[in-house]
């Protein structure tokens, strides 16, 4: 057996070792006694160094001199809510709500790993409704100024949809992703950081997408450009995640702005591809131009967490020679009131968010905003957590305006 196929050939041993030790003992016990072992055979031994451990931060399986890792997980999160999940984007949805729903919101299982080497890093997520796979990137980083990813995930363009739906300070994101977000593209992306720990430590993001969304790389036009530069002026990088709940000891924050052109069939995009704006239909390859920017902030230290994000997006309908302008904007802030009294339970957290998006800034009565209350319990950070919710949500649009309450309960867990 060659040297290369050494580790792989550890793997498949340690994983047999696994299995055998995971059979109950009752079932060991009876197998012994209707077919003795000959004496000289002896149960099998994991590989000499290789370690299978769960801990707070699920399984993990790695090699002797750690080149290889394995890290699997899968993720569960259970919603209620009255009187409806999505948002609302007309008057006629707060007015004729669906009703109650209890859903499992999200199954999915996730892999990362280090096969081989320190600088290179696979990761796939499989969405367990379908399935559908959901990402497939390589990264390889030999040095932190400088590395490549390439495959399909959601692209580093806006903090609040780069964060995992398992690192959220809410139950879902705000009415703001939908319009905005670039989401899981395929393509290949550069990345840096340079200026650690110092004043002018910064990262930045390059990409080349196939601008298509899930699923699809480019049907023939043009490709999707996008940019990201991001400060980090405390001299550490602020992890997409939300909420402080390692209360962190030294701030962290980060100030970006990123950039995105593309041109193609679609004006939107979601965990489920390319699709369209109210007021679109699916184009002709190239029809729409859209160019889009944002621009924020975020923020952790000592229990309390701060991000925002303001948008501004142009749709040009390169057929009908007409564009469309839109706008948008949320901040949200959480605390760990324990951090400043005692006597409030460790893992509670409570949070506030404002959200507003002007789906066409040519027209006045069109406007939708959101107010929402959230509390959390987390039983282990974010792997495991109680998440409850109040929204105020109001929609204005040619028919008038109207408002409603909206109550979300919502239990996330991974291991």
């Amino acid at each position: 057996m060659t040297e290369k196929a050494a580790p792989i050939r550890q793997l498949a041993i340690a994983a047999l070792s696994v299995a055998a030790m995971a059979r109950p003992a009752e079932s060991i016990a009876a197998t012994a006694a209707e077919e003795p072992m000959p004496a000289q055979e002896s149960a099998p031994t994991p590989p000499t160094g290789w370690t299978v451990e769960y801990g707070d931060k699920g399984l993990e399986i790695v090699a002797p001199d750690r080149s290889w890792s394995f890290e699997p997980e899968f993720q569960v999160q259970l919603r209620f809510s009255d009187p409806f999940d999505d948002d609302p984007r007309t008057v006629a949805d707060i007015d004729s709500p669906p009703g109650s729903d209890f859903e499992i919101r999200r199954a999915r299982f996730k892999l990362d790993a280090q096969p081989g080497a320190e600088w290179l890093t696979l990761y796939t997520q499989t969405d367990l409704d379908g399935p559908v796979q959901l990402d497939l990137q390589v990264t390889i980083e030999p040095e932190e100024a400088f590395g490549v990813r390439l495959g399909q995930w959601k692209a580093e363009y806006n903090r609040e949809r780069r964060d995992s739906s398992g690192s959220q300070q809410f139950v879902d994101r705000s009415i703001v992703n939908r319009e905005f977000t670039v989401d899981r593209q395929q393509g290949a992306m550069l990345f840096g950081r340079i200026g650690r720990g110092g004043a002018a430590d910064v990262s930045a993001w390059a990409g080349v997408f196939g601008g298509e969304g899930r699923g699809h790389f480019n049907d023939g036009g043009e490709p999707m450009y996008l940019a990201r530069f991001q400060w980090n002026p405390n001299g550490r990088v602020l992890e997409f995640s939300q909420s402080d709940v390692g209360r962190r000891a030294e701030p962290a924050s980060s100030i970006a702005v990123a950039a995105v052109r593309n041109r193609s069939r679609y004006t939107r995009f979601s965990s489920d591809g390319g699709g369209n704006l109210d007021g679109f239909v699916t184009g002709e390859i190239d029809q729409y131009e859209v160019e889009q920017w944002v621009v924020e902030s975020a923020f952790q230290w000592r229990g309390f967490s701060w991000q925002q994000e303001w948008h501004e997006k142009s749709v040009e309908d390169r057929v009908a020679g007409a564009t469309t302008r839109l706008r948008g904007l949320y901040a949200q802030a959480g605390y760990f009131l324990h951090e400043a009294w005692s006597g409030w339970p460790e893992p509670l957290e409570l949070a506030l968010r404002y959200a507003t998006v002007d789906p066409d800034v040519g027209h006045a009565d069109d406007r939708r905003d959101e107010l929402t209350f959230g509390a959390n319990w987390y039983f282990n950070d974010h792997r495991h957590k109680l998440n409850a919710n109040v929204s105020r949500l109001e929609v204005d649009d040619p028919d008038g305006a109207a408002h409603d309450w909206r109550v979300r309960l919502q239990w996330d867990v991974s291991f």
